[in-house]
């Protein structure tokens, strides 16, 4: 195995980053006007906030996250419950780590370069759904581990992408119905795990 290289997400990645996502996440969970429009997103004062992990010029790793300004809170958040406004909270969207590639420590390495983006562009916390269906419950460890703290468990947070945008989810038989744990990730020394 080469040296893993870590680069801001660009147009050049789009391709093998959707070909990633739907290995791991599922057909259509992302798309490519999806992507466009998230990577658009990721950039504040002319901060990108996106990573790519790139093994032999072959993506095997990503780290969406969108800008504070640029994403909304939707019915499955809790502002109340975040002690921050939501202009210093930047949004975690996905994180995705190639199957042979997990447990060397790839997806933390995104986070962590994903937040320090996030901290230049002015945030000072991020959130994030995640996946509790992940192989092993895997994302919600590794996000605990970081200093991710639970707000609150959604049921069928990917319902509605299923039944009206095809997402096909690897998990649940027919409509997803996997549970998502919002989770704040507070940009303090102490909470990240180097």
């Amino acid at each position: 195995m080469d040296k893993i290289l870590y680069q801001q997400l660009a147009p050049q990645h789009f391709h093998q980053v959707l070909e990633l996502a739907t290995a791991v996440h599922g057909e259509n969970y992302l798309d490519m006007p999806g992507l466009q429009r998230i990577y658009q997103h990721s950039f504040e004062q002319n901060i990108n906030a996106s990573w790519v992990a790139v093994d032999d010029q072959q993506i095997i790793g990503f780290r969406l996250t969108i800008a504070a300004p640029y994403w909304q809170p939707d019915r499955w958040c809790s502002p109340d419950a975040w002690g921050i406004e939501q202009r210093q909270l930047c949004y975690f969207k996905c994180n995705t780590v190639a199957q042979q590639y997990r447990g060397q420590g790839i997806g933390q390495r995104l986070l962590l370069l994903s937040i320090e983006k996030a901290k230049l562009q002015g945030c000072v916390a991020g959130l994030a759904h995640i996946w509790l269906a992940s192989p092993n419950n895997s994302a919600f460890q590794y996000f605990s581990k970081c200093g991710g703290e639970t707000i609150q468990h959604h049921p069928a947070k990917w319902r509605d992408l299923s039944i009206q945008e095809g997402y096909i989810c690897p998990v649940c038989p027919d409509i997803c119905e996997c549970v998502a744990a919002e989770m704040i990730l507070y940009f303090t020394p102490t909470a990240i795990v180097k």
